[in-house]
């Protein structure tokens, strides 16, 4: 099977849907003449033309509800925005317009959009653009929320996004654009609200999401040499959130750590900890253990940036702290 980056994957799957629905199209920063602002989309403007895939103003509430609007019209806009950081500037029109206009209107109005872009840490770019908001938008009724960890998964997920009638947020990481994997020739489609067991395992289960999966995977790797087989799992989604995965894994292990590139109140982690006590507690060995960021901002040197995110010794120590080695 070829391998391909996953912005190509992306860019494929973007293409892919604005051939298939001429209502598809794609706005947003440099999108463009520019070719985006990572690449994503170079080359489809040539194919396209400026009417479906559109330079916009740095104006991201503007941008926003023009795409809303064009949504509850019949449209199916896809919105990048150059980094999650830039949508608390619109977080008004995605909580309270587009989240909400399928219950506030009776069903009348539906929103059929994606907004996609990077999340999170991407090297020293400071405390305002370092960011994780998967858990602030999965707190919204109305929305999904995707994050993906690898080429395969990122096409998959985002072509089924884009066919989805609902509000759709699909949270990628700059430092994974450059990420190579399997991706298939034909075309595929991946179910939104289904984790994968990225690895199997029977003596504790290891749940994580986005580009830090890399970080719970190479901990399970080294752990593997020790005599410790984690079963490592990939969320993929955030909302909905695949408990049954979650909890017939446990049952099996007896023992679960959290891996989250986030700040740790009321994170991702802390939901996942609250449906395991509620639907196996009495499964578990040992307490719950979530390995996340610190929680502070993040600090621009990269001697803070070390500290501040998880890493493959803090994940370790937590498998090590709940199965007692």
């Amino acid at each position: 099977m070829r391998q391909i980056q996953f912005r190509e994957a992306i860019r494929e799957a973007l293409s892919e849907e604005m051939r298939y629905d001429e209502k598809v199209f794609l706005i947003g920063e440099e999108v463009a003449e520019y070719n985006g602002a990572y690449k994503v989309s170079q080359g489809m403007l040539a194919e396209f033309g400026d009417k479906r895939v559109i330079d916009t103003p740095i104006a991201e509430l503007g941008f926003t509800g023009i795409a809303i609007g064009a949504a509850m019209n019949g449209l199916r806009p896809v919105v990048e925005f150059m980094t999650f950081n830039f949508s608390l500037v619109a977080i008004d029109q995605i909580i309270n317009s587009a989240a909400k206009i399928l219950s506030m209107s009776g069903g009348q109005f539906s929103c059929p959009i994606v907004f996609r872009g990077p999340t999170a840490s991407a090297g020293q770019l400071g405390a305002q653009h370092s960011q994780a908001f998967e858990n602030w938008f999965a707190n919204c009724p109305g929305l999904k929320v995707i994050v993906p960890a690898n080429p395969y998964d990122a096409k998959g997920l985002l072509k089924t996004a884009i066919r989805d009638n609902d509000v759709v947020l699909f949270m990628e990481s700059e430092q994974m654009y450059a990420d190579k994997g399997e991706v298939p020739e034909e075309e595929y489609f991946i179910p939104i609200g289904k984790a994968e067991v990225k690895r199997p395992g029977d003596d504790v289960t290891i749940v994580s999401f986005g580009k830090i999966l890399k970080v719970a995977l190479q901990a399970a790797d080294d752990l593997q040499k020790e005599g410790i087989h984690a079963e490592v799992i990939d969320l993929r989604t955030i909302r909905p959130l695949d408990h049954d995965t979650i909890v017939a894994s446990v049952k099996k292990t007896g023992r679960l750590v959290i891996v989250e590139e986030a700040w740790p109140v009321a994170s991702i982690s802390s939901e996942i900890t609250y449906q395991i006590q509620k639907h196996a507690f009495d499964y578990l060995d040992a307490p719950i253990h979530r390995v996340t960021t610190t929680d502070t901002p993040l600090g621009y040197a990269p001697t803070f940036i070390e500290a501040f995110l998880p890493s493959v010794a803090q994940v370790i120590k937590a498998v090590k702290v709940v199965t007692y080695k």
